[in-house]
């Protein structure tokens, strides 16, 4: 006799039994979270068949900084830093122009990672055309990510022109370039909104863990993101910064630190307007960024200034260089 209640019981065992096999060889895998900040920062060189450098401007929002970077903020995606995956949109564009060669653009970047290698594309716009196309194969970095509280850095990713990039170029400077071409290595830095386990591993730029000032890892559940209380908190508070001493003699390091940004967001420090280190807000909002002031800093008034990546937030504080000898 059949029994179709007995039949319904085995199947749906069955089906049981087949969902906690899949749970469990997924288990400690780390699923994509939804970026809630953050910038790539990248500073190629162009040359033209003039034989001279091609200019390269930034298109807001993307900021040019020290040592011709520019930062372009992270617009959306996601990311699971631990398995070294990423999608992730960027907003901005450069503007490159030189001796003997038109204007080219190349906005709407687009970064996937997939294990740490991936690809980057670009809108190009040159002469009134717009070709939308894959301009660089991206190489694994010399380390793994540093994955921190709230975010993560790939370091010194490898930038390889495809052919298609390689044309693009060529057809605009002059100067020939070839698949397999390396431009320069570029940084990419995510906030997750989320925390993350384990100690930093290093900052940008090649800095040490020590120097890149990011919050300690938080102990709970790295899949949790900040509360609602926390996350209301640093959206509604007015950002500050302060130096921790304000008078000081040139060769000393200071801190700067913020608060009032939010949880997981990407923060740049400049110094005198000059754009030059980066850091993770906490789940409270809060950053905190040691900087130097150099031998040959100017005697007088200076200006630390933070500034969210994607905008809308930043705070500033002032310090006195002295004459006299290095503070200790």
């Amino acid at each position: 006799m059949n029994r179709p209640g007995a039949a319904v019981t085995a199947a749906g065992a069955l089906l049981a039994l087949l969902c906690q096999g899949t749970a469990t060889a997924q288990e400690g895998e780390e699923a994509p979270r939804e970026v809630s900040g953050g910038y790539l920062s990248w500073a190629p060189t162009f040359g033209s068949s003039a034989g001279g450098a091609a200019t390269v401007t930034a298109e807001a929002p993307a900021v040019r900084g020290s040592g011709g970077r520019t930062w372009f903020p992270v617009d959306g995606g996601s990311a699971a830093p631990r398995t070294g995956d990423a999608e992730v949109g960027l907003g901005g564009s450069i503007r490159l122009g030189g001796p003997g060669a038109d204007t080219l653009t190349l906005g709407e970047l687009r970064l996937r990672l997939d294990g740490g290698t991936g690809t980057l594309r670009v809108r190009a716009e040159r002469a009134g055309e717009t070709d939308d196309l894959t301009l660089a194969e991206i190489g694994a970095g010399s380390a793994a990510p540093a994955v921190r509280t709230g975010g993560a850095t790939w370091s010194g990713l490898r930038v390889s022109l495809t052919a298609e990039g390689a044309e693009l170029l060529t057809g605009w400077s002059g100067r020939s370039y070839a698949a397999g071409d390396e431009l320069a290595p570029l940084d990419v830095t995510l906030g997750t909104g989320a925390s993350g386990t384990g100690e930093p591993q290093g900052g940008i730029d090649g800095e040490s863990g020590d120097d890149a000032a990011t919050p300690a890892p938080d102990e709970s559940d790295p899949a949790a993101g900040p509360t609602g209380t926390d996350a209301e908190q640093g959206a509604a508070a007015v950002p500050s910064a302060v130096v921790e001493q304000a008078n000081l003699a040139a060769g000393a390091g200071r801190r700067v630190t913020g608060e009032g940004f939010e949880p997981g967001e990407v923060v740049l420090v400049a110094i005198d307007d000059d754009t030059r280190y980066q850091a993770v807000a906490d789940d409270s909002g809060r950053v905190a960024r040691d900087f130097p002031v150099y031998d040959t800093a100017a005697e007088g008034a200076h200006t630390v200034r933070l500034h969210s990546v994607t905008g809308g937030r930043e705070a500033a504080a002032e310090f006195t260089v002295l004459a006299g000898e290095p503070s200790p």
